[in-house]
């Protein structure tokens, strides 16, 4: 069949919007009507190259839509259910079979390299092969074949205008607080950086009673916004030192650190600011090869510890639901985070994050 799709043919150029052709459903993929598609920081570091997946290609990664067709094999969904689009897995690695899936040994091959496991793609335009199956969905086309494990059925009196973004950044960074540091709740916290990632965390970390919620920017709007989202304080690190304002709020130091920067130079402070027995844990996509270093002889007696996150540590079919809960309770307020552009000015979308416009924009199919 034919679908409208935004194409990111050169790295560092705009997307292109093009009729292809989409092919023939595979036993374990599900036909999926694309409703909306976030777009997120990952999306524009493929698309000017620094991760690795092969040009051209139909990027997008946090879909929503409704399930058109299912393949021979497929048992988790059926025609008609609504679901959001989550990242892909192997499934039959250590790491899956142990159900730690988002940590799978084939993860780049898996959501980066724009092939099924039998080197074919899904879209095509005059016989040229078009990269497909990002993150196994390739969500900014009208129409997509999602491989399973990607799919989360969710209520279909949800808005998929809006869900779409659970599936990636807001995922990533309230599960690294729910999942992976599980905060005590009256203890202390602190987001670098206040993105789609970042305002997951922050949000996450207020739900979970952390005590001391501090934002950290240099974005005075975001700052702003994040005091409605749940931060007890906020910092610009732009015009103070993060170090000093952080002692000034909590002079023992901060439980939990998540930095979404991926700065090494943003890290090595934010280690210094940790309270004894602290953890800080990065989620930011720093390019290969990127170092940090850190002062190991006198904080040695703190007993810190540091943490990579991926996604969130999550099971997205466990998780999404659960922030989905979190926010019908009024507790994760995501929604006030997105603007929605028709598919035509994604190009648009794009600028707006890069230059911090918008925290979450969505595109509509």
């Amino acid at each position: 069949m034919k679908t409208t799709a935004a194409i990111a043919r050169e790295h560092g150029q705009e997307l292109t919007i093009e009729e292809i052709d989409l092919d023939e459903l595979r036993p374990h993929e599900l036909r999926v009507r694309i409703v909306a598609s976030g777009v997120c920081h990952t999306d524009a570091i493929v698309r000017d190259g620094v991760y690795p997946t092969p040009l051209p290609a139909v990027l997008g990664h946090e879909g929503a839509g409704v399930v058109e067709a299912v393949g021979q094999h497929v048992t988790t969904a059926k025609v008609g259910d609504h679901v959001v689009l989550a990242a892909a897995y192997c499934g039959h690695c250590r790491q899956c079979i142990s159900g730690n899936m988002v940590y799978c040994e084939n993860l780049f091959a898996q959501d980066f390299g724009g092939r099924r496991d039998d080197g074919s793609t899904a879209f095509s335009s005059n016989g040229e092969p078009i990269s497909s199956h990002f993150f196994g969905q390739s969500s900014f086309a009208a129409y997509a074949n999602v491989t399973e494990t990607s799919i989360v059925v969710v209520d279909p009196d949800l808005p998929l205008e809006t869900i779409g973004p659970l599936g990636c950044g807001l995922q990533t960074g309230a599960g690294a607080v729910l999942n992976e540091l599980k905060p005590k709740i009256g203890s202390t916290a602190a987001v670098i950086g206040t993105g789609a990632v970042g305002f997951g965390a922050l949000m996450a970390a207020a739900a979970a009673d952390c005590r001391l919620v501090i934002a950290i920017d240099i974005n005075d709007a975001r700052l702003e916004l994040a005091r409605e989202m749940g931060a007890t304080h906020t910092i610009n690190s732009k015009t103070s030192n993060m170090l000093d304002e952080i002692a000034k709020i909590s002079a023992s130091g901060v439980d939990y650190i998540v930095d979404t920067t991926a700065n090494p130079s943003v890290l090595h402070d934010a280690a210094q600011a940790l309270a004894i027995r602290g953890t800080l844990a990065t989620v930011g996509a720093a390019a290969p090869g990127t170092e940090a270093s850190f002062e190991i002889g006198g904080s040695l007696i703190k007993g810190w510890t540091f943490k990579t996150i991926v996604q969130g540590s999550s099971i997205p079919q466990e998780f999404i639901p659960r922030l989905i809960g979190l926010w019908r309770a009024g507790r994760f307020p995501f929604d006030r985070l997105i603007k929605q552009y028709p598919l035509d000015q994604i190009n648009q979308a794009f600028t707006d994050s890069a230059e911090g416009r918008v925290i979450k924009p969505v595109v509509m199919h």
